[in-house]
């Protein structure tokens, strides 16, 4: 199984590479061919996940279509594709640092990521949201995760309370996510299971909640329902 997983993840980079520099014409001058490349990308991913690994993927719950802000767990890289893959129009609040990957950062800035320092708290904040209101105008989901990195399964990270404040802010509803991906996917190592990952599309949390309460709902929901899912995949995160 480590064979294997060493395998489909030196592919899979691979692959970035090599998708990165056929699309990179088309996307230089659209934001759709950066998107179509990305999507393609996810769907490769998946594919050789099942046939490489035995890692099977599904996206449960309704998927967001309209302007919305999207709150989701991450535990690892797979969650970024099984969510990019979902979202029709899906934006980004990513790290600063990942600019200066080869092929990730470029195609994110692209499709109209938008990068943030994280060292900074409140600075990193007043950004956040003056980046965010330059490109308010632009129709899609804005994904953030409100953990602020990736966290294990059964590890417990503060809710930073940036989400809330783009909340108010702008005064849209938001769809948490749930997933167990880490389960199978690990944020760190080779070694990749197989198994049925998942992300779950959660019921929406309306506008005008404040700063406490959205946070309260927001960690509630997608928590327990990040319990349950990988709870379903065998993992106690009570352990």
């Amino acid at each position: 199984m480590w064979l294997r997983s060493l395998l489909f993840v030196g592919q899979i980079y691979l692959m970035m590479a090599l998708l990165g520099l056929v699309f990179l014409p088309w996307a230089l001058f659209s934001s759709r061919g950066a998107s179509y490349a990305c999507k393609t990308y996810c769907v490769w991913v998946r594919w050789t996940a099942r046939w490489m690994v035995g890692l099977h993927s599904e996206v449960r719950g309704p998927v967001p279509q309209g302007n919305v802000l999207v709150a989701a767990k991450h535990q690892s890289f797979f969650d970024i594709i099984l969510l990019f893959g979902a979202l029709p129009r899906a934006r980004f609040i990513m790290k600063r640092e990942l600019m200066w990957f080869p092929v990730i950062g470029q195609y994110a800035l692209r499709l109209g990521c938008i990068p943030v320092d994280r060292g900074r708290r409140a600075e990193a904040i007043r950004k956040l949201i003056t980046d965010v209101s330059k490109g308010a105008e632009k129709p899609g989901q804005l994904a953030i995760y409100p953990q602020g990195t990736r966290v294990a399964p059964g590890a417990h990270v503060t809710y930073k309370v940036g989400t809330a404040v783009l909340y108010n802010q702008f005064g849209q509803k938001c769809v948490p996510v749930a997933t167990n991906v880490g389960v199978f996917w690990p944020r760190k190592g080779i070694l990749r299971k197989p198994g049925l990952a998942v992300i779950e599309f959660l019921p929406t949390i309306g506008a005008g909640l404040n700063n406490a309460d959205f946070m309260k709902r927001l960690e509630t929901d997608i928590e327990a329902a990040s319990d349950h899912l990988m709870a379903e995949a065998g993992f106690d995160a009570k352990d």
